[in-house]
């Protein structure tokens, strides 16, 4: 007899009740995800989350009592194992890194498509980073007009290696296997391409990557570790 396969546990935070019936039911129209329990409200979510430890967190930013920023951080000093997958209606620049910057691993639009939010949590549950491709773009696009305030110093070869796998999704793990390095070897040099490229996340330096000619912009998904 054939187990069947576990489903993915959602929390769901997002303090208007209507709107969060409306995102349930999208995703549980997947039939391997299963959303557990509702917030409305930041502390809520913290205290559900603590509660049941769901596979992925999706949270709205702006809710009452903590935001989805704070949640966010809260989450990666507490349980770090849990996927959070922001979904939103603001794109803005400010608000997309700061949610990165606290270690989401992804950013979804509420304008999405249906299959775009449930692979995004099938991301998100994997480990990958997942951002939408408005917000994407809308990243990609300001990087391009900002000027460079100071000369970035080069990467190694090595370094660029480990960089254009980090962007084709690869964890700590497989790059380390691909180019015959330790892990701890890798977490080196992704330390060095963060501090050279002044990026807080992969996301982050995956861009800056991109925005400086050094990647291809089809980079795929950016796994988090």
């Amino acid at each position: 007899m054939v187990k069947a396969k576990a489903k993915i546990k959602i929390i769901l935070a997002d303090d208007h009740h209507i709107v969060r019936a409306g995102i349930r039911q999208l995703l549980e129209s997947a039939k391997d995800i299963q959303v557990i329990a509702e917030a409305g409200d930041g502390e809520e979510a913290q205290s559900l989350i603590q509660k049941h430890k769901p596979d992925v967190a999706v949270l709205d930013i702006q809710m009452p009592k903590a935001s989805g920023i704070e949640v966010t951080r809260w989450v990666r000093s507490h349980l770090p194992e849990v996927g959070v997958l922001i979904l939103t209606a603001y794109d803005d620049e400010p608000y997309v890194m700061a949610v990165l910057q606290a270690g989401a691993n992804g950013y979804v639009l509420k304008t999405a498509k249906t299959e775009e939010l449930i692979q995004a949590v099938h991301d998100v549950c994997e480990g990958k980073s997942a951002l939408d491709p408005a917000v994407t773009q809308k990243l990609m696009s300001n990087l391009f007009k900002r000027p460079e305030k100071t000369p970035v110093e080069p990467l190694t070869d090595r370094e660029l290696d480990v960089l254009r796998l980090a962007a084709k999704g690869y964890t700590n793990k497989s790059i380390g296997v691909q180019l015959n390095i330790s892990d701890r070897t890798v977490q080196g040099h992704l330390a060095h391409i963060f501090a050279k490229l002044q990026a807080t996340s992969r996301t982050e330096a995956v861009m800056r990557g991109v925005s400086l000619g050094w990647i291809s912009q089809s980079s795929g998904n950016i796994a988090e570790e």
